[in-house]
């Protein structure tokens, strides 16, 4: 099998041969893994009057290094991550890159990209205004939440007819270490209804949709699950998530995704590492529908070293039966 079937194996909530499928949502360290400058990082300021020639040399040279970051790592799937500078025609920039990610690597990976239409939480500078229309404006609030979801699934449509891409991760973060910014009733009434008419609609279009958000998950965990993505990600044990009780409550019902504590990875000793890898593999892989990886991203200053050691205990300890 593929990786990219093990990915989908793994997102229906079955079990899939071999090591249990890994991926990052983003990873940022490729300057000192192969000395590139991470595509989110580059700006092309200067786009619009590059070359056509120039231009696709670009987008090769994004490709490639997605690909072989894949390759380096063993991901099963790629979460394409497009760099600035692409505003005027930032989906097609997207499916031409796409492309050539499909080119150099077949149907190896599973390929997703952000798709989310909800409202994550508002910057500092914007927290009180957000309030402050739900407080004078509800319906307001609501109907443009709508409008968002239409948007997104118009271009859901087009990337369905591109053909290049396999699901969508949706990357509005909800949650604080201590909870979520809106109580669960309000995240009932403006967050749960949209995300779920956004879920439904990328799975009638064939996608599969993977839900991220950090923080505290658990006051609207079953909320998060009747929307019905494949998944959720990234069940973060700085916001006191536990995987074995996440697994004890929803996992006949979303695949996992994640828990490996980036606080360890970036500030905790080796040991530390390895502890929380083996929990994370103890609790999420038994029947199946877990996807192995960190609580967040492997983000700008973690050392390599780290993540290369959370790998090392995946590989030796993260197998199923052949």
């Amino acid at each position: 099998m593929t990786p990219r079937e093990k990915f989908i194996m793994a997102l229906d909530g079955r079990q899939p041969p071999g090591r249990v499928p890994h991926f990052e949502l983003v990873f940022f360290l490729t300057m000192e893994a192969f000395g590139r400058v991470y595509p989110g990082h580059r700006t092309f300021s200067q786009w619009d009057q590059m070359s056509a020639t120039e231009k696709d040399l670009h987008r090769r040279d994004i490709a490639d290094l997605f690909v072989a970051t894949a390759r380096r790592f063993e991901w099963s799937a790629i979460f394409f991550h497009a760099p600035g500078g692409w505003s005027h025609d930032p989906d097609g920039e997207a499916m031409r890159t796409l492309e050539h990610i499909r080119g150099l690597s077949g149907d190896e990976y599973f390929l997703m990209q952000h798709g989310d239409a909800t409202y994550s939480i508002p910057s500092g500078e914007k927290m009180m205004d957000f309030i402050t229309q739900i407080a004078d404006d509800r319906q307001g609030v609501k109907d443009r939440a709508a409008r968002r979801v239409d948007a997104a699934l118009a271009r859901a449509e087009k990337y369905r007819a591109h053909g290049v891409l396999d699901g969508w991760a949706l990357c509005a973060d909800y949650c604080f270490n201590n909870g979520p910014f809106l109580s669960p009733a309000m995240f009932d009434e403006f967050i749960t209804p949209y995300l779920a008419r956004l879920t439904a609609g990328y799975r009638e279009l064939g996608f599969r949709v993977i839900k991220h958000t950090d923080g505290d998950i658990m006051p609207i965990l079953d909320s998060l699950v009747e929307t019905r993505p494949h998944a959720l990600h990234s069940l973060d044990p700085q916001g006191n998530v536990d995987i074995a009780e996440v697994k004890r409550r929803v996992g006949g019902k979303v695949a996992l995704c994640g828990n490996v504590s980036c606080a360890m990875l970036d500030t905790g000793s080796d040991q530390d590492v390895i502890e929380s890898t083996r929990y994370a593999l103890r609790h999420g892989m038994p029947g199946g529908g877990y996807i192995f990886c960190t609580s967040n991203c492997v983000y700008t200053g973690m050392k390599l070293s780290r993540y290369e050691l959370m790998l090392d205990v995946w590989r030796r300890e993260g197998n199923y039966p052949q």
